[in-house]
Order: C-alpha cells, then sequence, then structure tokens
C-alpha cells in the first residue's frame, strides 16, 4: 500500500473493523495476527402465532364455522436478543460489542463475519 493511503476495512463486526493487519475496535488498535475472538450467542427463538393469522381465522370462522380455526395452526419463528463479540488483544486488552439480532440469518452473518474475521487472524 502506498504511505498514507489507508488499509480498506475487509470486514465489519458491530464496530469492530478489520483490515489486513489490524483490527480497529474504539478502545484501541490491535495487530490481526495476535487477536484472538470469542463469539457468544445470547438469542432467544420462539414459536408465535402471526397476528394476520389470528385476524383470518376470526373472519373465517364466523362465516364457515370451525374451517377458520385452521389458520390458527399458522406458526412463524421469532428471534430476539444480540450475538455478544469480544476481540482479545495479545496485552490482555480487550474489547466487546452487542450485536442486536431480529432473525436467525442475522445471527449466522455474525458468526460468519467473525469465522472471517478468524481467518484473517490465521493469516488466510
Amino acid at each position: 500500500m502506498p504511505v498514507g493511503v489507508p488499509e480498506p476495512v475487509l470486514v465489519s463486526i458491530g464496530d469492530i473493523h478489520c483490515t489486513r493487519s489490524e483490527v480497529i475496535t474504539p478502545a484501541g488498535r490491535f495487530p490481526i495476527d495476535s487477536v484472538q475472538w470469542a463469539v457468544s450467542d445470547q438469542t432467544m427463538t420462539t414459536r408465535v402465532t402471526p397476528t394476520w393469522a389470528v385476524i383470518v381465522a376470526i373472519v373465517v370462522a364466523l362465516g364457515t364455522c370451525l374451517l377458520g380455526l385452521f389458520f390458527l395452526l399458522v406458526k412463524e419463528d421469532q428471534t430476539q436478543g444480540f450475538v455478544q463479540v469480544t476481540a482479545l488483544g495479545p496485552d490482555g486488552s480487550s474489547y466487546t460489542t452487542a450485536i442486536a439480532v431480529q432473525s436467525y440469518a442475522a445471527v449466522q452473518d455474525t458468526f460468519n463475519r467473525v469465522n472471517y474475521a478468524r481467518g484473517l487472524s490465521a493469516g488466510y
């Protein structure tokens, strides 16, 4: 890289950013090859009957008796919570961030970003 040109950010995990040579956090910068990563899933997924299914069940049940009650069998998953990511620097200093998630796909995306950062730390 030319002198004075900052390295591009390859991956961002909340407010933790990784370049080819360092991890940038609000608490400071760490050389990427000496950073250890920890990730913790603090989410909860529940199965609920969506509001639209309850409304349709009531409307259809008034006209066709029990047929509308089948709409109450519709379920959807709702995920809420956060994923906690910690970057542990070489001198024992660390930075932890919590990423709020609203779906299982967002949880998987955060885990994939951490795995990519682990690959950068390992030199891949």
